[in-house]
């Protein structure tokens, strides 16, 4: 991948600090304005349908957190998909997912603007427009300042609402949920109501983006995304039963401020304050959250060549994309000028086709064949589990209408303009191509995507390469496709190996055969290291042989398929005792013969070995 001037971001993102993103970017209108509004379409059954969008959102999200550990980049769903599908849909899922959040923090924008607005009478354009720059300059002077106040208010938040749960529960009226689902309405609209606030959960998606600057991904990443949706979803239900077993059916439908309404008849002003001062910190997560993760969009498609150049750039004294963060402070800004109640709607469709995309794109990774395709965390039951998703979010963008798919549209178009303008001329390796490779058994002609994905997956693991990783770099390799016997295998390695050790080819043929005579160099059944003392000073060489029928190197030993030839000068004994180690850590572990069975070319065999958990020294 291309990144121009661009670096890597910083691992500033500690668990908690994640957790908090994920969070953050959930809590806000979805449980302190839209409730009111879902009351109104299906009735008590209300918290149902939150049920239903937390069950989806959690299910949903089990791919986006495999992706993420495989690949940990800035761009999120973004990257995934264009790493998937190709330029073109991840040029388009980008915009969508990069309006989408930002569209979702001016709505947060916007609610804080009118809380503070007929709290203190303060004029509501002033506040929106100085939320929306104040936001943006306080992610440029750094995500470690951003994410301390993300923290500190997401625990407030959490605690607030814990309270309103904790003291509501005793009040609530049994008769409030009669009936269960609202006169002219079916379990239908329960589905409708729960596509229509699966907003509420889109920030989740989205917080993905900032991956790549989590601490110790591997761990952070599957515990904070899985662990918010959980935390999130039970306090939306908990909250919701009761709401709605505290405020009369008259009252709750189509109120814009159902909590602070149910707090202050059953617990007065104090009451009252509390759920506000909640609603204030969901509102300021929320938009906190919100640019931090939509400003890594166009940072993404900028790396990628999909947008100008300059949006890829990282601020040396700040350590963020400045210019890509301003970029979405600017579409925050101007989209506070609009009405947002249809662009929510829009914002739930995009989020669901995203979450579409998310689970083809871990089908076509798993398909595709990559050897560096390597998620620390597997989504269960593949792939019947992200076929169901699939249907579902789809079912749920049909029962919830089509009127907002005309900005969707619109998006849509923006970023076809984008592509045709700077990503027409890109040329890059996806997924989607080797999974066709595969099922036409046609090679492709590059690996592009396997070394971008090495690399990733050496940034996420944090690896430090030592002496053995470049042995492995500078090995000769060997792959066959006939069986062998030891004698032309030895004769094929003397070959090779004798110039390099400046010997000559019968010598080192005899002494690989008195080498396995004294005693079997055979490891296991699918593995031999043969290993050769030769004279000289200062000369050590690997030769990696793989052969997918099986050399005989006994009546009891005849499908060895592995073959790691060590040749070194005396003077070379610590690094011979240290590749032997390196050699036997890779070959424990359980996936070794799938994956070299798999690895078709010298530089998957390579990378196998590269990639391989082991002690580096």
């Amino acid at each position: 991948m291309s990144e121009g001037n661009s670096k890597k971001l910083q691992k500033n993102l500690s668990l908690l600090g994640m957790f908090s993103i994920c969070a953050g970017a959930m809590i806000s209108s979805g449980i302190f304005i839209l409730p009111g509004i879902a009351f109104e379409a299906v009735g008590p059954a209300v918290f149902l349908a939150y049920l239903l969008a937390g069950i989806m959102a959690f299910i949903g999200t089990l791919a986006v957190v495999e992706l993420s550990t495989a690949m940990p980049k800035a761009g999120g769903d973004y990257y995934f998909i264009e790493r998937s599908l190709g330029p073109l849909a991840g040029t388009v899922s980008g915009f969508l997912s990069w309006m989408a959040l930002s569209l979702k923090s001016s709505f947060a924008i916007f609610g804080l603007a009118e809380a503070t607005h007929l709290i203190f009478g303060v004029n509501f354009t002033m506040v929106a427009m100085l939320g929306a720059v104040g936001f943006t300059v306080l992610n440029i002077i750094g995500v470690k300042g951003a994410i301390k106040m993300e923290i500190i208010m997401v625990v407030g938040l959490l605690a607030i609402l814990a309270l309103y749960t904790g003291f509501g529960l005793p009040k609530i009226v049994i008769s409030n949920f009669d009936p269960f689902i609202a006169e002219g309405k079916s379990s239908i609209s329960i589905l409708a109501t729960a596509a229509i606030v699966f907003v509420s959960f889109g920030g989740l998606l989205n917080a993905s983006s900032v991956a790549e600057e989590a601490k110790n991904p591997r761990r952070t990443i599957p515990f904070a995304m899985l662990g918010a949706v959980v935390v999130v979803s039970l306090l939306y239900v908990m909250v919701l039963i009761v709401t709605v077993g505290l405020l009369p059916g008259k009252e709750l439908a189509g109120s814009l401020t159902p909590l602070a309404e149910a707090a202050k008849q059953h617990f007065g002003q104090i009451g009252f304050w509390l759920i506000t001062i909640g609603a204030l910190l969901a509102f300021i997560t929320t938009a906190n959250a919100g640019i931090m993760s939509a400003s890594r969009y166009p940072m993404a498609l900028s790396r990628d060549k999909l947008a100008p150049q300059l949006l890829s750039k990282v601020n040396k004294k700040f350590d963020v994309p400045v210019m890509s963060i301003i970029t979405t402070g600017v579409v925050i800004m101007l989209s506070l000028l609009l009405n947002l109640d249809m662009l929510v709607k829009a914002a739930s469709t995009v989020i669901l086709l995203s979450y579409i995309l998310t689970n083809l794109a871990v089908i076509i990774l798993n398909e595709s064949g990559i050897q560096n395709y390597r998620p620390s965390f597997r989504s269960p039951l593949y792939p019947w589990l992200q076929f169901i998703s699939i249907v579902v979010f789809a079912s749920m963008i049909v029962a919830m209408g089509f009127e907002s798919i005309e900005i969707s549209l619109g998006i849509i178009m923006l970023a076809l303009f984008c592509y045709l303008f700077f990503g027409r001329k890109v040329s890059r390796e996806f997924a989607l191509l080797h999974l066709i490779s595969r099922i036409t058994n046609r090679k492709l002609q590059t690996h592009e995507l396997e070394g971008e994905l090495r690399e990733i997956l050496h940034h996420r693991d944090e690896i430090v390469k030592d002496d053995f990783d470049q042995l492995v770099e500078e090995a000769i390799v060997l792959i066959a496709s006939e069986a062998m016997t030891t004698d032309s295998l030895f004769r094929e390695c003397a070959d090779t190996l004798a110039p390099l050790l400046n010997l000559n080819s019968e010598n080192v043929f005899k002494l690989l055969h008195e080498r396995e005579a004294e005693s079997s160099t055979v490891i296991t059944p699918e593995v031999a290291i043969p290993h050769l003392i030769i004279e000289g000073k200062e000369c050590f060489k690997l030769m990696l042989v793989k052969n997918s029928e099986g050399i005989k190197f006994s009546d009891e030993y005849d499908t060895v398929k592995a073959v790691f030839v060590l040749a070194g000068s005396r003077d070379q004994r610590n690094r011979h005792l240290r590749s032997l180690s390196a050699i036997a850590q890779i070959i424990q572990n359980p996936k070794f013969e799938i994956r070299w069975g798999n690895a078709t070319t010298d530089r998957q065999l390579r990378d196998m070995l590269l990639l391989a958990k082991r002690k580096r020294l």
